[in-house]
């Protein structure tokens, strides 16, 4: 069995993806629009560019998202996607990356139980938490 978390964005999943690639070294494995699918005449018009479906990998974990029709979408909350670093260095750098533009609720720094922690919201609205684990090497 598999488990992928499932994100849902207001119209602009696209973007927040590209983002992800830049930020954290994640691929995007597929991307498809309403446009040309057969939802499209499910869909109002304002959704034909939008996101029916998309999947990224990061290191072989998948996170599949689309976006929300309109008066559809909520705020996303009671959940956050998990990053484990090797590293501090690395974790830190992803914490960066992904809290820039976005709100930094816990800044990365080491804890009782980890090297470096810690969490934020993208710019996209979504709550991300970034732990390397206590036995990993010092950079």
């Amino acid at each position: 069995m598999q488990i992928n978390p499932y994100l849902h964005y207001d119209g602009n999943c696209e973007e927040a993806f590209k983002f992800y690639e830049a930020a954290i070294g994640a691929k995007i494995d597929v991307i498809m629009h309403v446009e040309g699918s057969p939802a499209a005449e499910h869909m109002p018009p304002s959704m034909a560019k939008k996101v029916l479906h998309a999947q990224l990998s990061i290191d072989g974990e998948v996170i599949m998202a689309s976006d929300c029709p309109p008066d559809y979408f909520e705020k996303m909350q009671g959940f956050s996607v998990c990053l484990q670093a090797q590293t501090p260095a690395e974790g830190e750098k992803w914490f960066n990356a992904l809290s820039d533009g976005g709100v930094a609720k816990m800044p990365f720094a080491a804890t009782f139980w980890s090297k470096g922690f810690g969490m934020c919201i993208d710019k996209f609205g979504v709550p991300w938490m970034i732990n390397t684990a206590q036995d990993c090497p010092d950079q």
